[in-house]
This record gives structure tokens, C-alpha cells and sequence, in this order.
């Protein structure tokens, strides 16, 4: 690929017929940071976290003063408000998507929504999952890592997918009343702790033990969601319950932090956010997600150091990532995920919009749900997630709908090299689309080409 090809379809989200390829791609790239907009028209339709907070706790009271039999009608009614709001917030993204002219800063939104995963999987937290990307991610994707770190750890999705709502300190006073009530089930949760450890910060074989792990699950202990009383207020999202925080002072990774409530966890996570093996993690991930599944080592190092000269400072780190020259080789190193061939399609032909039940339905069938990883650790990164026969099959018949939605209005000869500008495109490429034996089928080949599979 050329450069303006690269900008488009490596940095951006796939080009669309109408807009010419950029004639300076980095000064382009770059231009986007003082144009993005965090909270496009795309998502006013979507419910904002307080709002959801709030039919979280009504849902909470109704069933506490609820007789038994009528417990799991309440439920059920909230899961399906849930999967309404759900609906909703995944037509704003794609439509986001879709829609956006800075496409780069928005490829980084779906980066760090998914190197913070939560996954609507867990049922309770269905309707939170769109509110987190809007609340915890979009305003904070180009400052600084640690407030986005700590955005994300107080956003009640990421409370209640890891079960930190849950999490009581052994010796804090509500452990002390469970412990004389004989109340199981509730107790010291390590979910949270280990995974800004393992997927968030230092990453995986960074040298932190189980006693870091427990420690910070300590520490983290009274983090929760707000509740009825009236000094949480209205509109609260997060609160520190001080009864439920285990007392004294906590070592995690050899450094000793004193007892002193929230602030202690704080601490913590500002030593996390700034530490060496995360600027390393981070920069291992942004330079596989945008170059390579095997990112070239001397751009890791170059991104680690920018990191670490700018305490996380992720506009920064950007900057140094769109001036490597290792993520300007012409090579199509990148095999798009689902999400990213959906998107860049749909570009490509010149859709802003999907109702958004629709839009819902095209990411469950192409194999990559919005917010649905299954786990914390997100959906993979690398060709191998994505390049089997049975993914490759859902993108053809995609590809055929979408070309037969489009009928003859399309003329894939045309809008093959406006989508793949300069030298993107192949010989063979245009070929088979020239000689396909109808608009349909040519534009269907367009869709599902080496090149436009890869970016």
C-alpha cells in the first residue's frame, strides 16, 4: 500500500468514494486530535451512565421489597431494558463509525474499549456496556493513560463485571458483621486486582505474584457502585464505602502504601499507570494492533520510551507511532478483524447508518459481537483469531447481501481504486472484478479481496 492508502485503511477505517485520498496522510492523521469529537450526534440516542446507574439501584430496591415470587419478573424486566439500551448504544457506535471524520482517533476508541474489555455475556451488566465506552473511554482516549485507567476502573461496568461491587475487606466492619452472621458468598473478590495487573497495566509474566494480587484486592476493597443514601446523590456512578475497606497499610510490588481508604488504591494504580512494564505492554499492543502480530521490536522500544518520557501521555504516543517509519512499510501486515472488514465496507459503499437492531445483527453474524469478548481479555488482535474457513465463509455471504442491497447503483470498477487508492490495488484484483458477469458479483469480488481483507 501506499501512503494515503495506509492512512485510510491501517490508521483510518476503511476509505469512503466520496472524500479523496489525503494528499499529506500524516499531517492528516494528526489534524484529527483538534477535530475529534467525544460524544458524536451519533450517540445522543444512547443512555448516559447516570441514567442507567439510576434503573440499576430501582431495579435493586424493587427486588429487595419484593415478595419472593415476584423477584424474578423484576429481573427479567430490567435484562430486557438492558438489551434495549444494548441495541441502541451498538447502532451509535457503528453509526459512529460510520459516520466519523476522524477516523483515526475513532480506531483508537474500539482499541482501548477493547484492551478494557467487558462483555455483555455477564447479563447484569447489558445495559452498562455502551455507557462505558461513551463515559469511560471516548472523553479520555486522548489524555493521559492513567485518568483513563482510572475512568475505567470506577465506571460501574467494569465494578460489576468483575465482581468488585461485591468485594469486602475481611477485617473491615461489614466483613466483621458477615463473619458474626455466618453470611456466605461474600468476601474478598480478586477479580478486578488481577486483571489491571495481567491485561490492563504491567501485563502477563511481568513479575507481580499472588501476594500483589491479593494486596491490591485489599486495597480495592470499599470501590463500589453507588447506592440509596442521600450523600451518593443523584447522578452518582461510582462511591467509596469506607465499611467496606479492609484496614492498614498494603505492599504491592515491593512498595508500601499507608492505610488511608480510597487514596491507597489510587496510589497504587498511579504507580501501575506509570510503571516501565506498562509502557511496554501498552506499547506492545498499540504498535501489534496497528503494524504487525509481530510487532518490530525497535518501534516497541520506540513507543515504550515515549511513553515513559511523557508519563503516559497518549496523545504523545500516538504522535511517535504515526512518525515510525516501521508503520509506513507497504506491506499489508494486518488481517482486519471482522469489525474492521464490516466497517470498511459499509464505508466503502457509502452507508452512514444501520438501524440498529441491524447493525446488531451484522456483528453477531459476522463472529465479533459489540462488547462481547467472552472474557476480559478481549478479542484477539492477530490474523490467526480471525483468518479460519468458517470466518472467511461469513464474510462472502456478507459480502453478497450487501452487494445485492446495492443492486446496480454500485459500480465496483469505479469504486475499486477510490477505496484502495494509488498502487492498494492489484492487477489481478481489477481483473476479476472486470470481468465479473454482474455488478453484484463484482462488487461482492471488491468486498472480499486480499487486498480489502487486509489493511
Amino acid at each position: 500500500m501506499n501512503a494515503p492508502a495506509i492512512a485510510l485503511n491501517r490508521f483510518g477505517l476503511g476509505a469512503r468514494p466520496d472524500e479523496p485520498p489525503p494528499t499529506d496522510p500524516q499531517r492528516w492523521l494528526l489534524s484529527q486530535f483538534d477535530r475529534y469529537e467525544a460524544l458524536p450526534p451519533a450517540w445522543k440516542a444512547a443512555a448516559r451512565t447516570p441514567g442507567l446507574v439510576d434503573a440499576w439501584l430501582a431495579q435493586q430496591r424493587s427486588v429487595r421489597q419484593a415478595p419472593e415470587g415476584q423477584r424474578s419478573g423484576i429481573r427479567e424486566a430490567y435484562l430486557r431494558q438492558g438489551r434495549d439500551e444494548y441495541v441502541v448504544a451498538a447502532g451509535a457506535r457503528t453509526a459512529s463509525a460510520l459516520q466519523t471524520d476522524t477516523p483515526f482517533v475513532e480506531r483508537l476508541v474500539h482499541f482501548w474499549s477493547n484492551h478494557f474489555a467487558v462483555s455483555v455475556d455477564k447479563l447484569l451488566m447489558v445495559g452498562l456496556a455502551g455507557g462505558f465506552e461513551a463515559e469511560a473511554i471516548r472523553p479520555n482516549v486522548l489524555g493521559r493513560f492513567e485518568d483513563l485507567l482510572l475512568a475505567v476502573v470506577r465506571h460501574p461496568a467494569m465494578l460489576l463485571y468483575l465482581d468488585q461491587a461485591q468485594s469486602i475487606g475481611p477485617d473491615s466492619a461489614a466483613g466483621q458483621r458477615a463473619q458474626e452472621r455466618q453470611a456466605r458468598g461474600r468476601g474478598l473478590n480478586e477479580n478486578l486486582a488481577r486483571e489491571i495487573l495481567e491485561l490492563h497495566t504491567l501485563g502477563v509474566r511481568s513479575g507481580y505474584t499472588q501476594d500483589d494480587v491479593t494486596e491490591f484486592a485489599r486495597a480495592l476493597t470499599g470501590w463500589t457502585l453507588p447506592g440509596d443514601a442521600p450523600q451518593d446523590g443523584a447522578g452518582s456512578t461510582f462511591r467509596f464505602v469506607a465499611a467496606l475497606h479492609e484496614p492498614g497499610a498494603r505492599t504491592v510490588l515491593g512498595r508500601s502504601y499507608a492505610e488511608g481508604g480510597e487514596p491507597q488504591a489510587r496510589a497504587i494504580l498511579h504507580d501501575l499507570a506509570t510503571a516501565p512494564a506498562t509502557a511496554r505492554h501498552i506499547a506492545t499492543k498499540l504498535a501489534r494492533h496497528f503494524v504487525a502480530d509481530d510487532p518490530p521490536p525497535g518501534l516497541v522500544q520506540r513507543l515504550t520510551d515515549s511513553f515513559l518520557r511523557t508519563g503516559g501521555d497518549l496523545t504523545s504516543l500516538y504522535r511517535e507511532l504515526v512518525a515510525a517509519p516501521q508503520a509506513w512499510e507497504p506491506g499489508q501486515a494486518k488481517f482486519k478483524s471482522p469489525w474492521d472488514w464490516g466497517v470498511s465496507s459499509l464505508r466503502a459503499l457509502g452507508r452512514r447508518e444501520l438501524p440498529p437492531q441491524q447493525a446488531t445483527n451484522l456483528w453477531n453474524q459476522l463472529g465479533q459481537p459489540v462488547w462481547r469478548p467472552g472474557s476480559p481479555a478481549g478479542y484477539g488482535d492477530m490474523a490467526a483469531t480471525w483468518a479460519a474457513p468458517d470466518a472467511l465463509i461469513r464474510r462472502v455471504e456478507t459480502a453478497q447481501r450487501l452487494a445485492q442491497q446495492a443492486g446496480n447503483t454500485v459500480d465496483a470498477r469505479a469504486l475499486a481504486p477510490r477505496v484502495l487508492p494509488g498502487d492498494a490495488l492489484t492487477t489481478a484484483t481489477a481483473g476479476g472484478i472486470a470481468r465479473a458477469d454482474s455488478a453484484e458479483t463484482a462488487l461482492a469480488l471488491l468486498l472480499v479481496s486480499p487486498e480489502f481483507l487486509r489493511r
